[in-house]
């Protein structure tokens, strides 16, 4: 896997720096966002909580990812400027089990069925 910077802009009112990004992988499948994360904190020498990739979409017939990805100031900026379900797939917070649906299921664990069976 290789990545290549397409273009680095510069976003200091939202203390983050924003990269386009291409990715190279030929013989290999897609690779996963925290693969990625990682790869660009190794090439940029930062830590990989920092970095948020907002999106990655593989080119049809290629082995190549274009993405797009913000490098935050600290960890702090990330998780108040980044909307909730990106910090959830970028592994920076973590996912609530909806509660409702749980309750469903305890519920019909608990209650045997009623119906006579035929």
């Amino acid at each position: 896997m290789e990545i290549e910077l397409l273009e680095k802009k510069d976003q200091p009112l939202l203390l983050r720096i924003d990269i386009t990004f291409k990715i190279t992988h030929p013989n290999e499948r897609t690779p996963k966002r925290a693969e990625v994360r990682e790869e660009l904190a190794n090439q940029m020498n930062l830590k990989k909580s920092s970095i948020i990739i907002d999106n990655m979409k593989a080119v049809f017939g290629k082995p190549e990812t274009l993405g797009y990805a913000k490098v935050y100031k600290s960890d702090k900026d990330a998780k108040e400027m980044e909307r909730k379900h990106i910090l959830i797939r970028n592994k920076l917070l973590a996912a609530k089990a909806d509660k409702g649906e749980a309750k469903k299921k305890e519920e019909k664990k608990e209650k045997p069925s009623d119906e006579p069976k035929e």
